[in-house]
């Protein structure tokens, strides 16, 4: 029964116990010193976690001291090698100078070749304003209802009808004609879920027509109303302003199967007694059958905050938000847009001093040295995560000033993962937390990892682009996750986490994930295969590269001591995390 699945994949070293966790922070409760870079997530504080017995902090030990100037040494290097690889006057430049676009911050160009961050840069304005004019209709709606003021603390279940209006017409500004293409698919993946209810052929139909969807918009590049008759080639020539329509259908797809899913064990009567509505359990308590209209289920999988690019909802959690509204006070909105705007400064700056996606993209590489080109895979991925991570903030925020709080994405910084388990907890987090609701656990969960783990990472791939290079890392992520389950396996926390070597031992084995997390994630996002070929030819081919090799394996061996510090320290605090 889905309902007492327990799914427990600890990423720390200590042994790990049943907790509850106290929901929400008390202002005593609140983070701490370093532990205030921690992203805040809801029901996140545990009391009894802060009571247990802790290590005595290590922070100011001669250890740690150590440490601290190895960071001093090292951080600013990693700095300075792609600043000057991408100086105008490095012999490479001219390789991919044509790829850099002009700048405002430093007098300097800035790398804006990546596509996607491009999209979302340019149309930043244009979105800000969608948000402001959505915001602002949504107040007057209100106002004229008289709900903002006569029902103040009810539900917000009145804003259904706004909700679809406003999405039907952003829907309409974006796609033009292919608006009704997304209905049309609406419309069928609802009557397949209305017509089976609570029969088993409704998971499996839900399954088969998305991922046929997705098959045919990939082949089809979105279908042209052309190709059904040549009277509706008129059609399209009413693109809209976004006519890539399929590219955030796949987004919409998980709304989909969310819906479905959610009705069948709804029907089934499989879920949470409404006891607690806690980010934890909201999306496993059900609603009466007759909330799962057609009208709630398209203000949901179009919530206009959330249709481009998420965080993923469930259509449990989004509706248990109408009905019972959440407190999200204006400094809680505040403080996440000081965090936004922090974020995209951050990338901002990386993308004026290191010109790290031009070079990789075209190949610029030639006569670098294996430091060099591990530099250029490193910012790379930083900027992959950050690139990602500023438009869910963005999209967040404007949910957030919108009455609504969807899962927080990205809870750690990429550079602050040793684990492969924990980092697909921390990347992309509703859509992780999704895949274990629809698909980990459904198919066996923790008593069925490595299977799960492989099947997952597959559809993963395959959700993202139907590309042999994606394929191959969801391979590699799944094969790269056994050594890690493996030494959990050996050396249980709970019989040798209070062994003064555990530790050490367990920094050696970060090592070893951090590479292979790397490696994956190079292949996958950055370099595919053939790049990643040449990387590891010039690193380990010769001895200058495998020196490096054991350096960087030293430092890195430094950065997780301090990762496993902070995440002891967060546990002082009771703050909890698995990642």
């Amino acid at each position: 029964m889905l309902g007492d699945a327990v799914v427990q994949m600890p990423t720390d070293l200590r042994p790990t116990s049943a907790f509850e966790l106290d929901s929400p922070l008390e202002p005593s409760h609140r983070p701490k010193g370093i532990t205030r870079l921690t992203v805040d997530v809801p029901s996140s504080y545990s009391s009894q976690v802060k009571a247990q017995t802790h290590p005595a902090p290590r922070w100011r030990t001669p250890e740690f001291m150590v440490y601290y100037v190895t960071f001093l040494c090292v951080v600013p290097l990693m700095v300075w090698i792609p600043y000057t690889l991408s100086s105008p006057s490095h012999p490479n430049y001219p390789y991919y100078e044509r790829s850099l676009s002009p700048g405002w911050l430093f007098g300097r160009r800035v790398d804006n070749s990546d596509n996607q961050y491009r999209s979302f840069r340019n149309g930043l304005l244009p979105l800000t304003l969608l948000a402001s004019v959505y915001l602002g209709l949504k107040l007057l709606y209100a106002v004229l209802t008289r709900k903002a003021s006569s029902l103040s603390g009810s539900n917000n279940l009145y804003r259904i009808p706004f909700l679809v209006v406003f999405c039907t017409a952003m829907l309409f500004g974006l796609h033009g004609a292919s608006a009704l293409k997304v209905f049309a698919i609406l419309s069928a993946n609802y009557g397949i879920a209305k017509t089976c209810k609570g029969s088993k052929a409704g998971p499996i139909l839900t399954w088969i027509f998305n991922a046929l969807v997705l098959y045919a918009n990939e082949r089809n590049s979105g279908h042209r109303f052309e190709q059904l008759h040549p009277i509706f080639a008129s059609l399209d020539a009413w693109q809209g302003i976004y006519p890539r329509w399929y590219i955030s259908f796949n987004i919409t797809m998980l709304r989909l199967v969310s819906f479905s899913m959610d009705y069948y064990w709804a029907c089934r009567g499989v879920g949470l007694p409404e006891t607690s509505l806690s980010d934890k359990h909201r999306p496993r308590v059900n609603h009466s059958l007759d909330t799962y209209s057609f009208l709630n289920y398209s203000a949901y999988a179009l919530y206009p905050p959330l249709y481009i690019a998420g965080p993923i909802m469930t259509f449990n959690d989004f509706m248990w938000q109408l009905k019972a509204p959440l407190t999200i006070t204006w400094r809680t909105v505040l403080g996440y847009l000081g965090r936004f705007v922090v974020c995209i400064m951050t990338l901002e700056m990386i993308l004026h001093l290191m010109y790290v996606v031009a070079i990789k993209d075209r190949r610029a590489w030639v006569g670098y040295s294996a430091a060099e080109l591990c530099m250029v895979g490193f910012w790379n991925l930083i900027i992959v995560w950050l690139k990602l991570l500023v438009p869910w903030r963005f999209f967040r925020l404007w949910a957030l000033a919108d009455g609504i709080d969807p899962p927080e994405n990205m809870v750690r910084c990429m550079a602050n993962n040793y684990s492969p388990l924990g980092f697909w907890r921390a990347w992309h987090r509703s859509y992780n937390l999704w895949i274990v609701r629809y698909i980990y656990v459904p198919l066996g969960g923790a008593r069925n990892r490595v299977a799960a783990s492989v099947l997952i990472f597959t559809f993963v791939a395959l959700w993202h682009d139907l590309s042999f290079k994606l394929l191959a890392w969801g391979w590699l992520v799944s094969l790269f996750i056994l050594p890690e389950v493996g030494a959990r396996y050996l050396l249980p926390a709970s019989k040798f986490g209070d062994r003064a070597w555990y530790r050490h031992v367990g920094a050696v084995g970060g090592v070893l994930n951090v590479l292979m997390m790397m490696t994956a994630n190079l292949v996958g996002f950055v370099i595919g295969t053939d790049g990643m070929k040449y990387m590891m030819e010039q690193i380990v081919g010769s001895w200058q590269g495998i020196r490096f090799l054991l350096f960087a394996c030293a430092c890195l061996f430094v950065g997780i001591q301090i990762m496993f510090e902070y995440r002891e320290e967060e546990e002082r605090q009771g703050i909890v995390r698995r990642c």
